[in-house]
């Protein structure tokens, strides 16, 4: 299954603040990534080409970056998905737009998960990182509601995920 998703933000701001923001990604500074909310990106030697890491059960290697201007993400895991995501800053005449594009070919078990689990949440998390990013250039993004499904999967992701409690009783 072929998947092409693209979200992008038009902002009024110089681009080389705009441009700025990618090159925050997995610092401790990151002004784009919603980990607040989110679980963090990392990578195992910052952000340099070759550099592994991911967010969460998303694992990638950075493939190609453009300080300022535009950074490759090619999937590693989870299995199924086949391609990349990206993060690009593009001068249009009246504004800077940034763009998250995410392009795979969805295989096997991916076919279901990423409709029904991962795109929800990848289109809540992008939203959430570019407002973060016009807020931090000093914005009003407008407030947006996550779905049901969004909340009840973030909830479900905690509940398997909390640490198991040990029993002192003999």
């Amino acid at each position: 299954m072929r998947v092409k998703n693209v979200h992008e933000r038009r902002m009024s701001y110089p681009a080389s603040s705009v441009g700025a923001l990618i090159d925050t990604l997995a610092s401790e500074d990151d002004r784009l990534w919603p980990n607040e909310m989110w679980p963090p990106m990392k990578f195992d030697k910052g952000l340099q080409v070759g550099a592994k890491g991911g967010h969460g059960p998303i694992r990638y290697t950075i493939q190609s970056y453009e300080p300022g201007e535009s950074i490759r993400f090619e999937f590693t895991g989870p299995r199924g998905f086949d391609g990349y995501h990206a993060f690009v800053m593009e001068e249009a005449s009246d504004r800077v737009v940034l763009r998250h594009i995410l392009e795979m070919r969805a295989k096997g078990a991916a076919m279901i998960s990423w409709p029904l689990v991962f795109r929800p949440l990848h289109d809540a998390l992008i939203e959430d990182g570019f407002d973060k990013a016009e807020k931090y250039l000093g914005g009003s993004p407008s407030a947006r509601a996550w779905s049901w499904w969004v909340k009840a999967l973030r909830w479900e992701f905690r509940r398997v995920n909390r640490p198991a409690r040990h029993s002192t009783a003999n």
